[in-house]
């Protein structure tokens, strides 16, 4: 998540202040549905993804480029395939399902030239993340770049569908901003789609059960927390992820817009606990069902809880509504978030 899973454009739109910056890394990762016993980095389809990389220190700020006042005047990220003149170029467009395929992909300027020269965020150059049109199959993923710009990464999408693969990055270059740009990826085979979850406050991955406290009001800064317990106990011993005790990606259902944001405090900072508590400041670009991804490293392992959240009303009907929550209204088990 740039380490940061950098909030481009959708920036404007799902984070005033959703945070910092996120990584990717470098191992051979099924892209699949993932159940309980399969967590063993970063996990989540409906509930976990897998994560390669490595851990870092101390945040080093939000993304520029993800924030904003409006939906309007900032799109969402992940839309488009070129932004400010910057292309990405993806050399693998199309692969086999249950294939092990080497992701290949290149960023180009304005002039098609290949991208060398990235300002690191939360550890890396470039963060990418994949996800199911479904919103199944979600993985945030760290590229190796070649010296000629190309970037590459060895995957098994063991489920057949579309993808969408964001690539999260700022170019080093005068007057250049956080970017992310979107890409879509096809596995070939017979596909049946993940019905979105209904929305639920609290999920379970991987022996961690994380709630979440808040609710999102289009166009309208709000907190979210995710308190994160094991066995009833308090978690209070997080460890820092790419310089983060959490990361959260946000997709919007329909058009996957996307935004990678990151926790309010950082490791260090003389006053932000590793733990049970994740604050995020957020604000949603329009209404409609969202699915949000906690990363977050616990017992010396990425974890990850997936949560399905709806932004409905407006920012005037809330500051009048009095209780109730949207969860209320959504009958059903989260528990897909382990099969997505």
């Amino acid at each position: 998540m740039n380490t940061g899973l950098k909030a481009t454009a959708f920036a404007a739109a799902l984070a005033a202040a959703f945070g910092a910056a996120y990584g990717v890394g470098h191992a051979v990762e099924p892209i699949s549905d993932p159940s309980p016993a399969a967590h063993a980095g970063h996990g989540s389809g409906q509930g976990g993804a897998k994560h390669t990389g490595e851990e870092g220190t101390e945040p080093k700020g939000g993304h520029a480029g993800h924030t904003g006042d409006s939906a309007e005047e900032h799109p969402p990220g992940g839309l488009q395939t070129t932004e400010d003149g910057y292309t990405l170029d993806l050399h693998t467009p199309r692969v086999e399902a249950g294939d092990k395929t080497v992701l290949r992909f290149t960023v180009r300027d304005q002039d098609g030239r290949p991208v060398t020269a990235y300002r690191a965020n939360h550890g890396k150059d470039l963060h990418l993340i994949l996800a199911g049109r479904d919103l199944a199959g979600y993985r945030h993923l760290h590229p190796n770049r070649d010296a000629d710009g190309t970037w590459s990464l060895p995957v098994t999408l063991d489920k057949a569908g579309d993808y969408r693969l964001f690539a999260d990055f700022t170019p080093d270059a005068k007057g250049a901003k956080d970017l992310t740009l979107g890409a879509d990826l096809a596995a070939a085979g017979h596909y049946t789609p993940t019905a979105l979850p209904k929305s639920k406050a609290t999920t379970t991955v991987d022996g961690y059960t994380v709630t979440r406290h808040g609710q999102l009001t289009p166009g309208k800064t709000s907190e979210l927390t995710f308190t994160v317990t094991k066995k009833g106990r308090p978690v209070t011993d997080l460890q820092p992820y790419l310089e983060a005790y959490g990361h959260l990606v946000a997709l919007r259902s329909g058009d996957l817009a996307y935004l990678h944001v990151h926790p309010n405090g950082a490791p260090g900072d003389g006053h932000t606990r590793p733990g049970p508590d994740i604050s995020f400041s957020a604000t949603a670009p329009s209404t409609g069902n969202y699915r949000l991804y906690l990363d977050f490293r616990a017992d010396g392992k990425v974890h990850t809880a997936a949560f399905t959240l709806p932004a409905t009303g407006t920012p005037a009907a809330a500051d009048h509504a009095k209780g109730g929550s949207s969860d209320e209204h959504a009958k059903g088990d989260d528990s897909g978030d382990h099969a997505h």
